[in-house]
């Protein structure tokens, strides 16, 4: 139960026309891409007119106490004044029920709001001078109301008296307390449990102790103590904008935890071969009642990384709105190690900044608390690129270079192992026989087809290092018959000999003169 001290009351009259319609203005996307400074935050009236609040129903019991008490200070004829007001102020889907009590509980009134000469007239002239103050018969009568099969879903019960809880000999609650009072106490959690049931209890004097009992049946309950009775109008206005507010709170609730969503609207691939291509981006609302406004609004992208431009910093979107803007992509796939000329297909990832508000949620504050999610949420984050990348050069350029390289490679090889063949080669049978056959070395590799010997076979040259510095020896295959089943591998340096096949074969120089060492003596 919660207990609220004098204050000014609230004031929840409409403003001007000219604050409602820049409301609105701000709440239309902009058109470019720094939108117009946001307009100030419409006032509780503006959003409830927003909401159609006064097409929405609710329930209001009214307990006055006409015990014989309330005849002092005026305060009975005060309230039947302080009333009027209160009742402007509810509109005709609202339901009241009007109930009196002093010894008995009496219903003055039960219907549509909206004619308040009617409901006030209903009231006694006058309380009852010998009337006893039954609060529990009271609130027996206005929770039955609340409960009834066709109530609101939004209920106020509205508590005035003067006194305590002092009934006659005959009622259901002789105490301020006990079963009877538990069980009033169920039945209002009971009607809480599919109501947005409150009280409001207003105490019209020092000794007013009674008030405070209906904070022990409907726990939601606030007990609003005016100075005096001269401040009963300013409170009763406060409960009528608590219920006001309750009614908004439970018309937004499916709004809390909306936001904004963005997605990507191209279908297909972009093309970003010329380092530069437009997307379609789309920031929708999905609250059914409460604007939105996102600020700071900042994206980037990444796999591959691209610049995004003409997103707004500002925008405002009505409910359920959405707003389509043409960005602007700068970058492109980077080409590899690779670069040569082809199509590269890849995925970039949409990454969006910024903070979503309302600016419903300081004027509502803090009776409803609109609890939205501050982040824009991305739903379609990839955005499918395509661009043209490398060089058409490259590929020639790579197989020219390749073709170098294989040439160079080649040329030496072709050093190493084919070099050119100098000097003279003797051919000649171990054991005697004809002279040696004289063969010239030339070109870089030689058929042997020796007159003197018979058989065949080829030669060819390899350089090898040595600590004397280069030399070529000569790689001989040679077979005596022509078979292959005969034919042998032999390595012979520079003044070396060998017999392969049973021909010996010895290596002049280049000058074709047997090295000193070699001579016979």
């Amino acid at each position: 139960m919660k207990h609220t001290g004098p204050s000014r009351p609230l004031r929840y009259g409409a403003r001007c026309a000219a604050l409602l319609a820049a409301a609105l203005l701000a709440a239309t996307p902009a058109t470019t891409a720094h939108a117009a400074p946001a307009a100030p935050d419409p006032t509780r009236a503006e959003i409830y007119r927003a909401l159609r609040l006064d097409q929405e129903p609710a329930d209001y019991v009214i307990l006055v106490d006409t015990s014989g008490s309330m005849t002092q200070e005026g305060r009975y004829n005060t309230v039947r004044s302080t009333l009027r007001p209160f009742l402007d102020g509810l509109t005709p889907e609202d339901h009241v029920a009007l109930f009196t009590f002093d010894s008995r509980t009496e219903a003055r009134y039960v219907g549509a709001a909206g004619d308040t000469s009617k409901i006030i007239a209903a009231l006694p002239g006058s309380p009852d001078p010998d009337g006893d103050t039954d609060i529990g018969a009271a609130l027996d009568a206005a929770l039955k109301e609340v409960a009834r099969d066709d109530a609101s879903p939004v209920a106020s019960i509205v508590l005035l008296t003067d006194g305590e809880h002092r009934p006659a000999a005959h009622s259901r609650y002789p105490k301020a307390s006990g079963p009877a009072w538990n069980a009033l106490n169920e039945r209002a959690e009971s009607v809480a449990g599919h109501t947005e049931l409150a009280g409001y209890a207003i105490p019209l004097g020092g000794g007013a102790t009674g008030a405070g009992l209906l904070g022990n049946v409907v726990p939601d309950t606030t007990v609003l103590r005016p100075d005096g009775i001269q401040d009963l109008g300013a409170y009763l206005s406060r409960a009528g904008d608590r219920t006001r507010a309750r009614k908004a709170a439970r018309l937004l609730a499916p709004d809390i935890g909306k936001g904004v969503t963005a997605t990507w609207q191209n279908d297909g691939e972009t093309d970003l071969s010329d380092g530069s291509a437009t997307a379609k981006l789309t920031l929708r609302s999905t609250t059914a009642r409460v604007p939105l406004t996102v600020t700071g609004l900042h994206a980037s992208v990444t796999g591959p990384d691209l610049t995004v431009r003409r997103l707004p910093d500002h925008l405002t979107l009505e409910p359920g709105a959405s707003r389509t803007y043409e960005i602007e992509l700068s970058g492109r796939p980077h080409a590899g190690a690779l670069p040569y000329r082809r199509t590269e297909h890849t995925r970039a990832t949409l990454r969006l900044t910024g903070k979503v508000t309302s600016a419903w949620q300081r004027p509502l504050a803090p009776d409803v608390r609109l609890k939205t999610p501050q982040a824009v949420r991305v739903e379609k984050a990839e955005l499918p690129l395509r661009a043209t990348v490398g060089s058409t050069a490259f590929l020639p350029a790579l197989a020219a270079a390749l073709v170098l390289i294989a040439g160079a490679g080649w040329l030496a090889w072709r050093r190493v192992s084919r070099p050119p063949l100098r000097g003279v080669l003797l051919l000649s049978t171990p054991f005697g026989g004809p002279l040696p056959e004289r063969i010239v070395l030339q070109g870089r590799r030689m058929t042997l087809r020796p007159v003197s010997t018979g058989g065949h076979g080829t030669l060819h040259g390899r350089r090898r290092s040595t600590g004397e510095g280069p030399r070529v020896d000569l790689h001989i295959r040679f077979t005596p018959d022509g078979s292959e089943a005969r034919t042998t591998n032999a390595v012979c340096g520079p003044g070396g000999e060998v017999v392969v096949g049973g021909v010996s074969f010895t290596y002049l120089g280049e000058h074709g003169r047997v090295p000193a060492e070699g001579r016979p003596g």
